[in-house]
């Protein structure tokens, strides 16, 4: 298995149902590193220019109204096939057909509302982290630091 980073973003509803908590106990739990975490507000500019990849889609504007409708927490996840474990956590992305033990399925309720974001592959982690963090946010692992 690659070591791999994905980002994570804990979306206004679970921030506002105070569960940011739940889901980083669960990042850990699983063995997923949090190399980098903070919590902002996006502006329209910012969640348009962040979901630009579905800008003709029907649904932009109501998910660019939803993402700016409160905070969101930020994460960077670092561990073996960190994408996969933090897909698998998270569940499928509609809420109502996620299984009871993934995020999706506990703590969200739509295919909006669906209290987490991950990376879906290498190549968009490694467009997704730097829209968020810059390199001196992000802090080394330790085995980087002991090297």
């Amino acid at each position: 298995m690659a070591v791999q980073r994905t980002l994570c973003i804990v979306k206004p509803d679970a921030v506002e149902k105070n569960v940011v908590g739940e889901i980083l106990r669960r990042v850990e739990t699983d063995g997923l590193e949090i190399l980098a975490l903070k919590m902002t507000r996006l502006t329209d500019q910012q969640a348009q220019g962040f979901y630009a990849v579905h800008r003709e889609r029907p649904f932009f504007k109501d998910l660019v109204a939803f993402m700016t409708s409160g905070p969101i927490a930020l994460a960077v996840l670092e561990g073996d096939d960190a994408i996969a474990r933090w897909r698998n956590l998270m569940g499928p992305t509609n809420s109502s057909e996620a299984p009871a033990g993934t995020i999706r399925g506990d703590l969200g309720t739509d295919i909006e509302r669906n209290a987490v974001h991950g990376s879906d592959a290498p190549e968009t982690a490694a467009v997704e982290i730097p829209y968020f963090f810059n390199a001196t946010e992000i802090t080394a692992p330790v085995e980087a630091l002991a090297g």
